[in-house]
């Protein structure tokens, strides 16, 4: 497979981009409810633009250090697997086993721009897909880049789908009823595995959710887009560095591996079913609208929620406000609809 074949590139190709002038004022376009989660999040950005090998230490510690707590009463199990093709262990976290009554699953990929965040630091958030949804789910501590470049992290997640389905049983996963579900970098991820999982033909996925997904290295490097689309956080600096991470070399190039990137990928015939979720400040917006139209195209059912006023991780960063509800209320209907499509 050439995800697996892939020679990885060289470690110092990670270099930010200079500043873009941000200093034109976009609150107006921001739903009302999301203003103030808006403002903050962009006095964050600021904090650590340009991104740099330094700055993102000190964003992962940040990140670590925010944390909501974990819920009580959602049982977590960490556990480390065999890595796929002898490559090294991998950490999962098993949320809401029930071995007892065999039901859906999720395999969930968190975010952080390929760079940052861990299933450790959204576990509140992972409970609460559990909870909602009474099922399973998965979380893999995947490796990071830079420190590792694609394929790492594919094969890690890779990894995490075959044990599922070896191990369904003991964790009280149905086979036939496994989704895949990612936010951001989660959501490329999820994208990239579904593909492999497609490919390889040997760990069937009944659905999967992308929530925002960081699917094109193009946007914000050889793809500007609006001043106001990414001007609330997750911006085309940010975006440049994190698939220079990823990818060990300058996104937006035609030296970038197809396998790597999502939306360059040519063929996307026999992917499952999928929910894209995304809102209309996302830097990531139009990405996933042109992925959405092409899997559509391929004949790949699909569901597509565009949120106005919205940026880029805003039900999470304003979880209370009516338009985050709405949001979660419709990405958590498609995954039920999905596991009761397959339940009979």
């Amino acid at each position: 497979m050439p995800w697996l074949d892939a020679k990885l590139p060289a470690r110092d190709a990670c270099h930010p981009s200079s500043s873009l002038g941000r200093s034109m004022n976009f609150d107006h376009l921001v739903d009302p409810e999301l203003l103030d989660a808006a403002q903050r999040m962009r006095a964050i950005t600021a904090s650590y633009s340009p991104l740099s090998l330094e700055k993102l230490a000190a964003r992962r510690a940040a990140i670590a250090t925010l944390a909501p707590d974990w819920l009580e009463g959602i049982s977590v199990a960490e556990r480390r697997i065999a890595g796929f093709d002898d490559a090294a262990e991998v950490t999962i976290f098993i949320v809401n086993a029930k071995p007892e009554a065999p039901g859906p699953a999720i395999l969930h990929l968190h975010g952080g721009g390929f760079n940052a965040g861990s299933s450790r630091a959204g576990m509140c958030q992972i409970q609460e897909l559990a909870r909602a949804l009474d099922c399973v789910v998965v979380s893999v501590e995947y490796r990071l880049a830079p420190e590792t470049p694609f394929p790492g992290a594919l094969a890690d997640n890779y990894a995490a789908l075959r044990w599922m389905h070896e191990n369904a049983g003991e964790i009280g996963a149905d086979p036939g009823r496994i989704a895949l579900y990612g936010e951001s970098a989660g959501g490329g991820h999820a994208a990239m595995l579904a593909m492999v999982a497609r490919d390889r033909g040997t760990c069937p996925i009944l659905f999967q959710a992308l929530i925002y997904p960081m699917l094109d290295d193009r946007t914000g490097s050889s793809r500007p887009v609006p001043p106001h689309i990414g001007a609330f956080g997750w911006n085309e600096e940010s975006n440049r560095f994190g698939w220079e991470c990823f990818l060990g070399r300058k996104p937006g190039t035609d030296e970038v591996p197809e396998a790597a990137v999502p939306a360059r990928a040519r063929n996307l015939a026999g992917l499952p079913p999928c929910f894209i979720g995304v809102g209309t400040l996302d830097l990531f917006v139009a990405e996933n609208l042109s992925f959405a139209r092409r899997l559509i195209e391929a004949g790949v059912p699909t569901e597509l929620a565009v949120v106005p006023g919205a940026m880029h991780g805003f039900d999470t960063l304003a979880r209370e406000a009516a338009v985050s509800r709405r949001f979660t209320a419709t990405k958590l209907a498609a995954l039920r609809r999905a596991f009761d499509a397959a339940a009979g």
